[in-house]
């Protein structure tokens, strides 16, 4: 028997976990069992929203290719999801907390037909709006409001903890979507458990909010705090599972939907192309994961579906955005392209492929509301994250590196298409023409082409 367990949180940065740099001591369940596990050090969202990036880890496809490209878009009752297959499948299936899928005026009940195909329910469409920090309120299978004590953290990773005792004589999906550690919506704070907050008043700072401010100092510790809860929770299912001798069986995935930039490089948390809004952690263990490796590929939460079906020696459909990760689990030197696509909307029509070394973006033309794509892009950001870990110093109007601008462009272009993403263009630019004119006359001396490594 076979169980799987995704456990999402809600705006958690990558670096926030102890294994992939942060000294603060936020995750220690994390850094143990992703050591017994895997820890992908460089995963990746698709989309640094919340709504989007959910219909991916339901779908496996781009959000553009599902119509959920925004939030406030409803996924579509008849789009394939992963619940359906797994339950088709003889493979019980169950969903705890937030959504953000469903009819986006209902803010807590999401009817059966709009809840993925997943058989158990106790969720909100939109957490954030029908409970607080310490008035959680879901809604079950029947759409009655349940009302569970203690921090909202705890009280959903315990009523997925009592399925799990419940529901153990058969195999089970479940899936498990805190708000925590995004902010209160209405408070636009970080309500962290009581006694949280002060423990974190003087803790590291990742060096793009050192340098850039934003509302870190004011937001940090409470951010830090509410991830503290989350990495003792995620350790108290752990638990349950060796406790009920399921751990060996149950393979248990830890991600987030996107980061947090602390209002650096926009007037809000996300929806930029930068690592701060766009790099999750990534920690699987339990069952097949548990082999002691970081994988440092570049990896994207459109792999995740891909993975769980493998993980069930299930097909993967062929129209899949993604690819399973248990290549980069098990063997040493798997295939692999490592660059992720990033979409961008609400904020800008965007595009970005991340690589190992760098990072391009473009902005498209048209309503970031109400257009999915453009027909024409312009370059927009280029960093060089060898030299530039933090994402200051931007080089796309640099002469010396158009030749990268131009391999990056390629790159982002064939994995746009790869997306399903039809009739657009990449404009070159002015410095591009000069550039192309420098080489063939052979009168571009100074960025030879032996430099140009742009994976």
């Amino acid at each position: 028997m076979k169980n799987t367990i995704v456990f999402f949180t809600d705006q958690q940065r990558g670096d926030t976990l102890g294994a992939n740099g942060n000294p603060s001591d936020l995750t220690p369940n994390l850094d143990y069992y992703g050591a017994k596990g895997i820890n992908f050090s460089n995963a990746f969202t698709p989309q640094p929203v919340c709504g989007p990036a959910r219909s991916v880890m339901q779908t496996g496809k781009f959000a553009t290719k599902t119509g959920c490209f925004r939030n406030k878009i409803p996924l579509d009752p008849s789009e394939w999801t992963i619940a359906k297959t797994l339950g088709a499948n003889d493979i019980q299936t169950a969903y705890f907390g937030k959504w953000h899928l469903g009819n986006p005026d209902s803010f807590g009940s999401v009817i059966k037909a709009e809840r993925g195909g997943y058989e158990s329910w106790l969720a909100a469409n939109l957490l954030e709006f029908v409970s607080n920090s310490y008035d959680t309120r879901l809604y079950d299978s029947n759409n009655e409001e349940v009302r569970l004590p203690g921090y909202r953290v705890d009280a959903v990773v315990d009523a997925a903890i009592r399925y799990v005792y419940e529901n153990q004589s058969k195999p089970f999906f479940i899936f498990i979507s805190l708000l925590e550690p995004h902010h209160q919506n209405h408070l636009d704070n970080y309500p962290a458990p009581h006694g949280y907050e002060e423990r974190y008043r003087n803790s590291w700072i990742p060096l793009d909010l050192q340098a850039l401010g934003g509302s870190t100092y004011m937001h940090l510790p409470g951010y830090y705090g509410m991830i503290k809860r989350i990495d003792e929770a995620y350790g108290r299912l752990i638990d349950a599972l060796t406790s009920l001798n399921l751990f060996e069986s149950t393979n248990v995935i830890f991600t987030s939907d996107h980061g947090n930039q602390f209002k650096t490089r926009n007037d809000e948390y996300k929806r930029t192309p930068h690592d701060s809004a766009t790099h999750i952690p990534l920690v699987c263990t339990g069952g097949d994961f548990l082999i002691s490796r970081t994988v440092r590929q570049i990896v994207s939460l459109v792999d995740i579906v891909p993975t769980i079906l493998d993980l069930h020696q299930l097909n993967i459909p062929e129209d899949l955005h993604g690819k399973s990760l248990l290549p980069l689990c098990y063997e040493t030197h798997p295939s692999w392209n490592n660059a992720a696509l990033i979409q961008i909307s609400e904020t800008q029509i965007g595009r970005a492929v991340r690589t190992e070394k760098w990072l391009y973006g473009v902005t498209g033309d048209g309503d970031p509301w109400n257009d999915s794509a453009a027909s024409l892009y312009t370059g927009t950001y280029l960093y060089d994250l060898q030299a530039d870990s933090a994402q200051l110093h931007n080089l796309i109007n640099y002469r010396s590196h158009i030749p990268v601008q131009q391999e990056l462009r390629l790159l982002l272009k064939e994995l746009m298409i790869q997306a399903d993403e039809a009739d657009f263009e990449i404009e070159i630019t002015d410095s591009d023409q000069e550039y192309n004119q420098l080489k063939s006359e052979n009168t571009f001396p100074y960025f030879p082409e032996y430099l140009v490594d742009f994976r």
